[in-house]
């Protein structure tokens, strides 16, 4: 008789545990085990326990292939779950086989899994680990199926409630008592009942701002005291949460008619001399004409549809803004020589313009990336390994952002002034402008890469040479060629999978169907890397200082008079309206 040492990790996370008896067979090059049931009288399988177990084989196995596992029926708790984090096995000769598992197991069916080597399918030369990779596959595929909240849209996965995403994709129930306490000392710091809660139009400026002494730091005090300056006005469409919209202007458009006299009163410089230095720069909101705006306690919203142009000298400083995409009239450009009163407010609406294509590429890819991914790559596919970390919880984020801010009773159809349906607008146009190019950092910021002060551009190039680096040295340990790429069946139904499911099957788009080459290999999934982690971070974790301390209002209620030089204070406390800090998300 061989003995082999098998030592179960159960994860250390909360509804972990399970009473269940579990057996297990474990299977290799020479032969299995018999069923075996790992018991221990003293212990049972609890959050964060390592228990080891003895199997008896009348002769040893060879390599490790598999090992089964199977929870025995209990009648108390027929499907309560089990989280796995790992089985280890010892071989009679020392040899140590892991074998990652990393999810719950509900049921009391037989459950394959491989051992933890990196591998292509391939490289699988028998019959029982040839079936776990298509078994799994063929769960997967069940268990993640697509569908597409609306027409025009990336894809998502098809879910009707939190309770019918697989337990694997869920908030842990730590995370979420976490998120729990994190938003309750939120709202206390922040007093966002009380703001939710007013009724009452604003005094003046200066009562906005006090709210927000209840929660001060370094960076939300300079925030609160600079909002107002020209400068700091430009350094957010560098640095801000939207800093993907400035494009360096070499020719003014038709529907922005600005002359020399009106942005250089000196008349020392000309647009058309800046131009060609380079030194102007224009964001252009026009993906926002013709949004229908929101209605919101029975008063229309109104949506600004604003160019911006911005010349650099070491800062960049805001010289015009048009609010809408018709010149005309009832479109006036705002200039920085306008009252005090009048230059603010259309800053205000840029601001509001900015809010509303807010994150839009970032979340709704990484769930195609995500869910293609699941579907079509198995646990022991050296890319899965590689892109899973960095896709955690990114299917029950989404799930709650589509209920809670764009369906029928979320925030943007409430609070916000494109509103639920304005908003799919918005995301549909924005998606359609989506290439891979613009997905890929250094390609997308060619044009700007002496503009000064742009840290979004320097701290993102370091993060995207970070990662390609990893990416290369990661795959190309498992890539030697060209050729295993291309006949790499699951790598390419994955990439296809993206093509059509994200993109839409749009080849404008630039998104290849299939991938030839190492290369190509590697600067894709550098992308996806990014696209999850760096470039969201970048446009979500600055919302709660540069967004919501005040000076990104989520909805406008008074549309510009045709005439200049009318505003005041009392102008911008009625466009605010009642509450309208609060809905800045």
């Amino acid at each position: 008789m061989v003995t082999y040492k098998v030592t179960v990790y159960t994860g250390d996370v909360a509804h972990a545990s399970t009473f269940h008896n579990v057996w297990i067979t474990v299977v290799g090059t020479d032969g299995q085990s018999d069923h075996t049931k790992l018991s221990d009288n003293l212990a049972f399988f609890h959050k964060g326990s390592v228990l080891t177990f003895n199997v008896e084989c009348t002769e040893p196995l060879g390599e490790l292939l598999v090992i089964i596992l199977q929870k025995e029926h209990h009648i108390l708790f027929p499907n309560s779950p089990w989280f796995v984090a790992k089985v280890e096995v010892t071989s009679p000769m020392g040899d140590i086989y892991q074998f990652p598992i990393y999810k719950l197991i509900i049921d009391c069916k037989d459950h394959y899994f491989q051992e933890g080597s990196a591998k292509f399918l391939s490289q699988e030369k028998h019959d029982i680990t040839k079936l776990c990779w298509t078994k799994d596959l063929a769960e997967q595929q069940v268990r993640y199926s697509w569908d597409q909240f609306k027409d025009g849209l990336p894809c998502n996965m098809q879910a009707e409630s939190c309770r019918s995403l697989p337990l694997d994709v869920r908030f842990y129930y730590t995370k979420t008592i976490e998120m729990g306490f994190t938003a309750a000392k939120a709202i206390a710091e922040l007093k966002l009942t009380e703001w939710a809660e007013c009724k009452k139009k604003w005094t003046n400026i200066e009562d906005i701002q006090r709210l927000y002494s209840c929660h001060r730091t370094e960076i939300s005090d300079y925030v609160c005291q600079h909002w107002k300056e020209d400068s700091f006005f430009g350094y957010q469409f560098l640095n801000g949460v939207n800093p993907m919209m400035i494009q360096r202007c070499r020719t003014l458009p038709e529907n922005f008619p600005v002359t020399d006299e009106m942005v250089f009163k000196d008349r020392k410089q000309s647009l058309r001399d800046e131009m060609k230095k380079g030194n102007i720069f224009l964001c252009d909101y026009k993906m926002l004409d013709g949004v229908k705006p929101n209605i919101i306690d029975g008063k229309q919203q109104y949506l600004a549809a604003p160019l911006l142009h911005q010349t650099p000298d070491d800062k960049l400083m805001s010289i015009a803004i048009q609010l809408k995409q018709v010149p005309g009239e009832d479109s006036p450009i705002f200039l920085p020589t306008d009252s005090e009163w009048d230059w603010l407010l259309a800053k205000t609406f840029v601001r509001n313009a900015d809010f509303n294509l807010h994150e839009l590429s970032s979340h709704l890819l990484a769930e195609v990336f995500t869910v293609a991914l699941l579907r079509q790559l198995p646990m022991m596919h050296p890319l899965c390994k590689l892109l899973l970390p960095h896709t955690r919880y990114t299917l029950m984020i989404n799930f709650l952002a589509r209920k809670l801010l764009i369906s029928e009773d979320g925030v943007f159809t409430k609070f916000a002034s494109s509103g639920g349906k304005g908003m799919l607008t918005i995301l549909e146009r924005a998606l359609s402008s989506v290439t891979y190019r613009s997905l890929c950092l250094p390609d997308d910021i060619t044009e700007l890469e002496d503009v000064p002060n742009f840290f979004y551009r320097d701290d993102g190039l370091k993060l995207w040479n970070i990662i390609y680096s990893f990416v290369k040295g990661t795959l190309g340990y498992y890539y030697k060629k060209d050729q295993m790429v291309q006949e790499d069946q699951a790598l390419q139904q994955w990439v296809c999978e993206i093509y059509i499911y994200g993109f839409l099957c749009e080849k404008n788009t630039g998104i290849s169907q299939r991938l030839n080459a190492v290369d190509e290999l590697v600067k894709f999934v550098t992308m996806v890397i990014f696209t999850c982690s760096a470039q969201h971070s970048a446009v979500n974790t600055g919302q709660v200082w540069h967004a919501a301390r005040g000076q990104v209002p989520g909805k406008l209620f008074i549309i510009f008079m045709v005439i200049q030089h009318v505003f005041s204070a009392d102008t911008i406390r009625v466009t605010l309206g009642p509450g309208a800090v609060c809905d800045v998300q």
